[in-house]
């Protein structure tokens, strides 16, 4: 399982949702601002409140760093399919759209 310690507000905790969607990877999101007890199973795993901190719990492995998580998300639960496209955040061009961006 995939436990991801977030805030709502901070960029980096949502540049991961985001990924893991596109990915559609399921994570068990554990919202720090909203929970009293997320919050102190954060503190008592990783000694911060920095976010956001994923927990593999399958593989024993911990880690911070939004890039660091997403390159680990890629590299272990998006499955073997070769089409980049699912894999990498999608680019505006020619003042298109991506689907990423319409929520």
């Amino acid at each position: 399982m995939l436990n991801l310690y977030y805030k709502p507000t901070c960029a980096f905790s949502q540049r991961v949702i985001q990924m893991s969607e596109n990915l559609k990877v399921e994570l068990n999101l554990k919202d720090v601002s909203e929970s009293d007890g997320d919050l102190s199973e954060l503190l008592e795993i990783s000694g911060s409140k920095q976010t956001p901190f994923l927990v593999d719990t399958e593989k024993d492995v911990k880690m911070y760093e939004s890039s660091d998580i997403i390159d680990y998300i890629r590299e272990n639960y998006a499955g073997s399919s070769s089409d980049d496209s699912v894999a990498k955040p999608r680019v505006h061009v020619g003042g298109a759209v991506c689907e990423s961006c319409e929520g």
